[in-house]
């Protein structure tokens, strides 16, 4: 049975992953990541990217720089931009789509 939560969550971290990818070399705020993702998901908050962001930086693809004054700023690492170019397996927790083509 599918988990609608997991699939969202699953899905917003590798939207996550190419909005870093499509920011290198300077990274993004995470109000940025927000409107991108609001893109995809119109009623995502703020409360959730930062969760994924969380999550993303737990695996160490990205580097997560949180500010004193609230800000976050996230970077892709070497890890998360072999991953963006499907260079390393993906393992479980993001929905990256399946390379089909050569």
């Amino acid at each position: 049975m599918v988990d609608p939560a997991r699939v969202r969550r699953e899905h917003m971290r590798w939207v996550l992953i190419l909005t870093l990818n499509n920011a290198r070399p300077m990274g993004c705020h995470d109000s940025v990541a927000l409107a991108t993702i609001q893109g995809v998901y119109p009623d995502a908050t703020e409360l959730e990217v930062r969760r994924e962001l969380d999550y993303l930086a737990e695996r160490e693809l990205i580097d997560l720089d949180k500010k004193p004054d609230g800000r976050w700023i996230a970077k892709l690492n070497r890890l998360g931009v072999d991953l963006a170019e499907y260079t390393i397996d993906c393992e479980p927790g993001i929905a990256r789509p399946e390379k089909y083509w050569s």
